[in-house]
């Protein structure tokens, strides 16, 4: 056996009681290569074990789901035979340590886990939240992630159409870079992991093993202190040529009988596929780690395990149809190998050079992994932040103007002319609205896709944030007229063994789960991302939500510019002037804090449902959601998107004029319409607070006649902002 001391154990992750577990399970102590298995599988990455107990709370069903969570991606019914797929995965510790490779091989990651359920690609999404602007990394990181993700996704021919991109100095020593992939798939050509049939071929197919990437997952367990540059070898190192054809090739055999059960070689490689595909069929497996194909010959059986290098599967194979999958995978010059089969034991048997080197259990590692329920306290509620204690303005104009110029807020374009946007030609909403639209190629329907989060609520008051954080999602979806289905989800917090940070975690999650069963907008997949902080300072908690709806009718699909003059803005909503924990608040009064926006989810469901509707009857022909920066952002917002201006009042009394224009106040939508009329009256009946606040006329914003900016100059301070910043030495 392998002389396995305390420090050789620490370092692989293992705690000492998690230690003893494996010492129970296998009855001896492991060699070198079974404990890093043991590792690799019981990481936070691959195990979830602290957010495994909260996460079985989340609301995963609806009638249109077909698959949840357990598998590569979740899976909803679009009709007509046909169904979404998709997931969001992070890659933060990897994207911080190498930017490019980081960003490049989580967009190729999170392609290989639609691409293996049977679906083709149809729209990569990202949202990336960096440090302060002015921390030296932060512009290097930037310009290496972006090039990451978009050479990844435009050499695959995959439309990348929307995201988020954020700055705050929490990320100054920890970013975040979430990535998301929508595919489409007919429902009676759906793939999955679960192995079967005793004697079945497995088959490795892709691209050679290498050294990059080992320990990744474990890797992504842990914060950072000071050594982020010496964990530089865990990163993989991708090549999106090589994943094309690897998504054609699979696709190809799909199109037969032959695939029994697949899985992508992601975190943890080739350890993690056999042993979720051998424990989700109940089967054993037996590997000749002789027949993997390798990129150096002296690779040893801990290497070759745990390797996470890119562009690999794994397959079940029926017995006996091993060539006709080999010439459609050498057709397409990839690597093809028979590398063992199933077995009835239950365990994982690992030859090389005619010994054995791993012989373990399957299911205690693949099933039964350790499952914390960690101690955790509630955070404090935030003081209270009254509109009225905040001094208004002297120009309400001139504080949008510093808003739409800010790094949040400012344009995005910089980040997405790198991605090929209208790449496969179905991109009818491109990025820069509340959501993308997607038509389902060769059909009238399409889907609508988007990302959302709201740190600064999150940490403010977690449970409020991860309610709002869904609403939001499901409000972008509905403000371009489609119906939400399902959401995927990224949550990126700090140390869980912190209480205060799983205090952060849980109250998000109870959130969320709120807002899922009241929106019927259930979870079907996600990722945890546990350890995002370096040297003990925590990022903001980020549950990123990603969202998908359905456009029965394409043609019916609206964006937030405005489509003509003399159109009546409509207000949908009810408007508090809330400015608690507002981009407002820290952009022009320079503080972070008090509680941010209560969310009256049986409100979010009224107004939206009621937007969606008159969308669908055709009576809107401008929609926008209110989220950060309230009704004025909002308003400015459609206004830059049509070079078209806007004349507004507020209500007389009430409100002091910055709280009606700045509050972020939830459940609100901005409408433009041509007939007011009909659609305030069917507003009325359906009990929707809904009030005209003006017309779209010439070339300038205008509050009550007395304040007024031109569209030109907010289009000038959003555009410039992230182009200056990112040329600037």
């Amino acid at each position: 056996m392998d002389n396995l001391t305390p420090n050789i154990i620490a370092q692989h992750g293992l705690t000492a009681e998690e230690y003893d577990k494996v010492l129970e399970i296998l009855g001896r102590e492991p060699n070198i290569t079974e404990l890093g298995i043991f590792s690799v599988m019981w990481s936070e990455h691959c195990s979830y074990k602290s957010s495994k107990k909260w996460l079985k709370t989340l609301p995963t069903e609806a009638p249109w789901v077909i698959c949840g969570p357990g598998e590569n991606a979740g899976i909803v019914d679009i009709g007509d035979g046909q169904a979404a797929i998709f997931k969001m995965e992070s890659h933060n510790h990897p994207s911080f340590i190498e930017p490019y490779q980081g960003a490049a091989t989580g967009v190729g990651g999170i392609l290989r886990d639609v691409f293996t359920m049977g679906a083709r690609p149809v729209a990569n999404l990202n949202a990336l939240r960096f440090g302060a602007p002015d921390h030296p990394k932060t512009r290097h990181l930037v310009a290496g992630v972006v090039a990451g993700i978009g050479g990844y996704g435009n050499c695959m021919g995959i439309p990348t159409v929307g995201g988020e991109c954020t700055f705050h100095a929490s990320h100054n020593g920890n970013i975040l870079v979430n990535a998301m992939t929508v595919g489409v798939a007919d429902t009676d050509r759906i793939f999955y992991s679960a192995a079967a049939g005793v004697g079945n071929p497995i088959v490795y197919v892709g691209s050679r093993t290498g050294r990059d990437g080992i320990h990744g997952a474990t890797m992504a367990s842990a914060e950072f202190n000071d050594d982020s540059e010496e964990k530089r070898p865990t990163v993989q190192v991708g090549d999106p040529f090589t994943e094309k054809l690897l998504l054609e090739a699979c696709l190809e055999l799909m199109a037969t009988d032959v695939i029994i059960a697949i899985q992508d070689m992601g975190a943890a490689g080739l350890t993690c596929s056999t042993f979720e595909m051998a424990s989700k069929g109940g089967t054993g497996a037996e590997l000749d780690l002789d027949l993997v194909p390798k990129r150096a010959a002296d690779m040893t059986a801990y290497e070759l395990m745990l390797s996470e290098s890119q562009e690999r599967m794994l397959m079940v194979l029926k017995s006996g149809r091993e060539e006709e999958a080999r010439r459609i995978f050498e057709k397409w010059e990839l690597e093809f190998a028979v590398i063992g089969h199933l077995t009835d034991t239950g365990r994982l048997t690992l030859k090389m050079n005619g010994d054995i080197v791993g012989d373990l259990p399957i299911d205690p590692l693949a099933a039964a992994s350790p499952e914390y329920d960690r101690p955790w306290i509630k955070t404090p509620d935030p003081a209270p932040i009254a509109a009225e204690d905040l001094a208004a303005p002297n120009d309400p104009c001139a504080a949008l103007k510093r808003l739409v110029g800010g790094p949040d807020i400012a344009e995005k374009h910089w980040i997405w002319d790198q991605y090929d946007h209208m790449v496969m030609a179905d991109t009818v909403q491109r990025p820069g609205g509340d959501a993308a639209v997607v038509r389902v190629h060769g059909t009238g329907k399409a889907l609508a896709v988007t990302s959302d989060c709201t740190p600064r609520y999150c940490l403010a008051a977690p449970f409020e944030g991860g309610k709002q954080a869904v609403a939001e999602a499901w409000r972008n979806i509905t403000a371009v007229g489609a119906k939400p289905l399902a959401i995927t989800d990224c949550l990126n917090f700090g140390n869980p063994e912190r209480p205060e940070i799983m205090g952060q975690f849980v109250g998000c999650i109870e959130g969320m789960r709120e807002a899922c069963a009241a929106l019927e907008f259930p979870v079907v997949s996600g990722n945890v991302s546990f350890y995002n902080e370096t040297s003990g300072e925590g990022i903001r908690p980020t549950p990123t939500i990603g969202g998908v709806g359905l456009l029965a009718d394409v043609a019916k699909a609206v964006g937030i510019g405005f489509t003509g003059e003399d159109q009546t803005i409509l207000l949908i909503g009810e408007t508090k002037g809330h400015l608690g924990a507002s981009l407002y608040l820290r952009e022009v009064e320079g503080r972070e804090e008090g509680p941010p926006p209560p969310v009256d989810l049986a409100t979010e469901r009224r107004n939206g449902d009621f937007v969606r509707r008159m969308i669908d009857e055709g009576r809107v022909t401008a929609c926008h959601d209110l989220s950060d920066g309230g009704l004025f952002l909002a308003l400015a917002e459609m206004a830059m998107a049509s070079d078209l201006g806007a004349a507004i009042e507020a209500p007389n009394g009430g409100l002091p004029l910055h709280a009606w224009l700045f509050g972020e106040d939830q459940a609100r939508y901005l409408l433009t319409i041509g007939d007011p009329e009909t659609l305030l009256a069917a507003a009325a009946e359906a009990g929707v607070p809904a009030s005209r606040i003006g017309r779209t006329s010439g070339d300038r914003l205008t509050v009550n006649g007395a304040h007024a900016i031109s569209v030109q100059e907010l289009k000038s301070t959003h555009t410039s902002w992230f182009p200056a910043y990112m040329s600037s030495p």
